[in-house]
């Protein structure tokens, strides 16, 4: 197998920091992207490099910030200047609002759809052009199980991951002629910091109205873990293996693959099967059934 041009969007810890460092020691070149690099992100940017070197693998590090669309053209360009084609995008970059819902204001959601909605937006529309033009190429979204289900007071970052979801849905249709596909990943409940940083709604006097209520996404992320078995605690990597067996795979890659912890089944295969055929039969009745 040949190497791939991979450029892996926030980089700098969870399931981007694994899956760059998991394409590497695979045999791919690999472009980690994460903002501030040079600052607070210099320690594990030496680490990614550092462990690629001992490996003897391909990777290295990028400044982008993918809320910043002069950012994220610019180190796109700089890798297709020094690589000539980028054949797969991994869409990792993310932050998680857990709160109420109501007391998150218009400029918090806006926020975070910058990140995990628009982020996408701009980076797939920024190696699009050079994957037409290669006839080929791979977009990966990273979504989540609240891409799918909706639980209480995660309304802000569920909407943000249904968003990617369509996104990434319409792309696998239309970009279907040009040899290039595009899948969605939806991980599980496993450990990340995407939960203990999540950001604080703004309004407080919303918050202050649902009195005890408020608290309960405190405890959420105070108690994140809990259940876990010490035996047998989720492993992360298990998201990092499975983006890369659909950078690898020859055959046809499926729309949406689903990672769980293992032993947790919150019915997302069986949502994902039974809204299939519903989503086929329309495209069918739209005379456009080549593009499923």
């Amino acid at each position: 197998m040949s190497g791939k041009i991979v450029v892996v969007t926030g980089a700098s810890s969870g399931f981007g920091k694994l899956t760059a460092l998991e394409l590497a020691r695979r045999g791919h070149v690999v472009v980690a992207t994460m903002r501030d690099v040079g600052g607070r992100n210099d320690p594990v940017r030496r680490e990614l490099l550092e462990a690629a070197k001992a490996g003897g693998h391909a990777l290295q590090v990028l400044e982008m910030d993918v809320a910043d669309e002069a950012s994220v053209n610019s180190t796109i360009d700089q890798v297709i200047a020094q690589h000539g084609k980028i054949d797969v995008l991994v869409n990792n970059a993310g932050v998680m609002a857990v709160g109420v819902t109501e007391a998150y204001t218009v400029a918090d959601i806006e926020r975070q759809f910058a990140v995990n909605f628009f982020g996408a937006v701009r980076a797939d529309r920024a190696v699009l052009p050079h994957m037409r033009a290669a006839g080929g190429g791979l977009l990966v979204h990273v979504t989540s199980l609240m891409g799918r289900v909706v639980a209480p007071f995660f309304g802000v970052y569920s909407a943000s991951k249904f968003a990617l979801e369509a996104l990434a849905e319409a792309y696998r249709y239309e970009l279907s002629s040009f040899g290039i596909d595009s899948v969605v990943v939806e991980p599980g409940p496993f450990p990340s910091n995407l939960l203990p940083s999540s950001p604080e709604p703004s309004d407080r006097g919303v918050l202050a109205a649902y009195g005890e209520v408020a608290a309960i996404p405190g405890q959420i992320k105070a108690h994140a873990g809990d259940g876990d078995d010490p035996a047998n605690p989720p492993r992360p990597q298990r998201v990092a293996d499975a983006i890369a067996r659909l950078v690898e795979a020859t055959d046809r890659r499926p729309l949406r693959t689903v990672v769980m912890p293992e032993g947790l089944d919150f019915g997302v295969e069986q949502l994902n099967a039974a809204v299939a055929p519903i989503q086929n039969g329309l495209l069918g009745a739209m005379g456009m059934s080549s593009m499923i």
